[in-house]
């Protein structure tokens, strides 16, 4: 066989690849480049986001970190509980962080809201669990998904220990404002996916922190590079004492709260 019909027959098989899988030949390249979204993993970095919770509940009732991560990623807004679709929310401080309460801990503190969000783990068990590598973790922190792999298992669900991830059970695109997406740039996703928060990695490929933290009206969010010495984060979690939900199964989270 002479090399112009290999060529031509290896091509054939790719494209056959790519149809038949539903781009998964495309995307697993893609996986090995580290480039989903766009964006592109930068050696020696580690994204992660502190939150001072202080800060945050003095702000009563405000949502605006969870209005502009969904109408960033046109989140749709379904308001059956149990097939609620959501990136960030807030919950009790005492349910969330409940290990670092105890009889004594105040009123205020038990109650106080806080938002809570994928941890973007450094050992995170959703993606171990997944068959076909749909989620995946960048060499910089966040923990991904790739809607075109996923094929609605759940495994990772049931992995992550902070509840951090939302399955379609129906067309997402019902439940957006007039059907339309309130962010033509951001692809909408389709029956039978997960979804979560990721970390805005769309924004950071143009240098734009995440929606949540440009959003927060009281700079209760705090965004960076934790390899770098000079980052506002860094300082922050030198100077403060901050703690990390359910730190002690050894997903090693890199959401940080003030309390």
């Amino acid at each position: 066989m002479d090399q112009s019909r290999r060529t031509f027959l290896r091509t054939a098989g790719i494209a056959v690849l790519g149809i038949s899988g539903g781009g998964s030949y495309v995307a697993a390249r893609a996986i090995a480049a580290g480039q989903h979204d766009g964006g592109k993993t930068a050696a020696g970095v580690r994204y992660a986001l502190a939150i001072d919770t202080q800060k945050c509940a003095a702000q009563h009732g405000c949502t605006a970190c969870i209005t502009a991560c969904h109408a960033e990623h046109n989140v749709p807004a379904v308001d059956v509980p149990e097939r609620e679709i959501k990136w960030i929310w807030k919950e009790e401080a005492e349910h969330a962080l409940h290990e670092y309460f105890d009889d004594y801990t105040s009123d205020e503190l038990r109650r106080r809201e806080i938002p809570v969000l994928c941890n973007h783990c450094d050992n995170p068990p959703c993606v171990r669990v997944c068959p076909t590598q749909a989620t995946y973790k960048r060499a910089d922190g966040p923990v991904m998904m790739d809607m075109h792999r996923c094929i609605g298992c759940r495994y990772c669900v049931v992995g992550c220990p902070y509840g951090a991830r939302s399955f379609n059970y129906g067309d997402p695109r019902e439940f957006l404002p007039n059907g339309e997406p309130t962010n033509a740039r951001y692809p909408t996703r389709s029956k039978g996916v997960v979804e979560k928060c990721t970390l805005c990695t769309e924004r950071l490929a143009r240098g734009l922190r995440p929606a949540c933290v440009e959003a927060c009206p009281a700079g209760a969010m705090l965004f960076g590079d934790l390899e770098d010495p000079g980052s506002e984060i860094r300082a922050f979690l030198q100077t403060n004492f901050t703690v990390r939900r359910k730190a002690e199964v050894g997903t090693r989270p890199h959401v940080h709260y003030k309390l």
